[in-house]
């Protein structure tokens, strides 16, 4: 997979950076899971990952192209505070199944 950033705007109100990004993952088939993006997404901007969200991730139809937006917040205290819930939980990793006793 190749990321590329398109675009990057800091926001001093939220304290945040504001990306627009592009993923091509002509070798994984389909949309590349999100928690996968967000690595290379923290590595790439020298970010910590828990201070960046991807908000946005969709593959146009007939491409092997992603297109996304994510936030890279300046503490992890403000992503907490800005960032909605349902945003928070689509970028924490899955939960390993308990088993059952």
């Amino acid at each position: 997979m190749k990321l590329k950033v398109t675009s990057q705007q800091h926001n001093p109100l939220l304290k945040r950076t504001e990306i627009a990004f592009e993923v091509e993952h002509a070798e994984t088939g389909g949309t590349p899971p999100r928690l996968e993006v967000r690595k290379m997404l923290a590595e790439a901007l020298k970010a910590d990952l828990e201070r960046v969200y991807i908000s946005r991730m969709e593959t146009k139809t007939g491409t092997m192209t992603a297109f996304g937006k994510a936030n890279v917040y300046e503490s992890i205290e403000q992503a907490k505070l800005v960032e909605p819930l349902h945003i928070v939980t689509r970028n924490s990793p899955p939960e390993k199944p308990k088993a059952e006793e």
